[in-house]
């Protein structure tokens, strides 16, 4: 599930589209350091018109993307995600959800991929359940891509709730208090505000 592959979402609902560009640009985000142009879209990317919590967090990551350069950015994603064999937070829903890596969760998630026709995109090492690939297919299942259209509401909620609601906040909590971390402190609070949303939404449908 690369971000090259998955296409622009089109003929979407508006909130629809807000919603595959933000599972895009968090896919984005922790499946590797942002380039030096991203972190220049991202700087001179407008605010929000809304206040609250995803306003005040979409606002903190672009004050951090004016502070930050590309390779220091690149320095904290290896620090924070790689490390000398293992890095500070683990980005993995099966560790967080069992505490070991290659568990029950993989297997239940590529099982659901499978029935959605989506593969782990070639050249791709990461196990399916690293959580930019978690975002990169909620950005399929809203926005569909070039074969599929997207899929129903009740789709998108099932999988939200299977497969990211039970450990999305562990995994935030962990980035944020990682040691290591600066930008990615407000990668995660970006994260856990738009994911938060998702839930009451899914919640109230």
């Amino acid at each position: 599930m690369s971000p090259d592959a998955l296409q622009d979402p089109q003929d979407l609902a508006p909130e629809d589209q807000a919603r595959a560009e933000f599972y895009a640009l968090l896919a984005r985000l922790l499946r590797a350091a942002p380039d030096a142009a991203l972190l220049q879209r991202l700087a001179s990317a407008p605010g929000m018109a809304a206040h609250g919590p995803l306003a005040q967090a979409w606002h903190r990551l672009l004050q951090a993307s004016v502070a930050m350069d590309a390779e220091a950015v690149a320095e904290e994603y290896e620090r924070v995600f790689i490390g000398l064999g293992q890095g500070e937070v683990m980005p993995y829903a099966s560790w967080h959800l069992t505490g070991f890596l290659m568990e029950e969760p993989l297997a239940r998630l590529r099982e659901d991929l499978a029935a959605f026709g989506l593969v782990r995109a070639y050249g791709v090492g990461e196990p399916e359940d690293h959580i930019a690939a978690i975002c990169e297919v909620m950005q399929v299942l809203v926005a569909g891509d070039d074969e599929p259209q997207p899929r129903s509401l009740e789709r998108q909620r099932k999988f939200f709730r299977k497969h990211v609601q039970p450990w999305y906040a562990a995994f935030c909590a962990q980035l944020e208090a990682a040691p290591g971390a600066n930008y990615y402190r407000a990668v995660a609070a970006l994260l856990r505000a738009f994911l938060e949303v998702e839930s009451q939404a899914f919640d109230m449908d």
